[in-house]
């Protein structure tokens, strides 16, 4: 059980609140909550695809966040 909450909280959980500040968040609506998530983990899903790919030459994920733009993540989830 340990093992699986480590892994769980050394991969995406991590890499939200080291990028995105996930646990500085002041937004308590629960619907605006759910939908700030929910950008974060398609930014996520975006990334490990894109790496899984070869497609991205950016090695870590927040490098590859402060690269990003509104109009290449919508190029990247049209193509995929």
């Amino acid at each position: 059980m340990r093992d699986h909450w480590r892994a769980t909280e050394n991969g995406s959980h991590l890499r939200r609140d080291v990028t995105f500040r996930e646990d500085e968040c002041q937004v308590s609506k629960r619907g605006p909550a759910q939908v700030l998530a929910t950008l974060r983990n398609l930014a996520l899903g975006l990334y490990e695809l894109e790496k899984d790919r070869g497609r991205t030459t950016t090695p870590h994920f927040k490098s590859w966040c402060r690269k990003m733009t509104a109009s290449t993540a919508l190029r990247l989830i049209c193509r995929t």
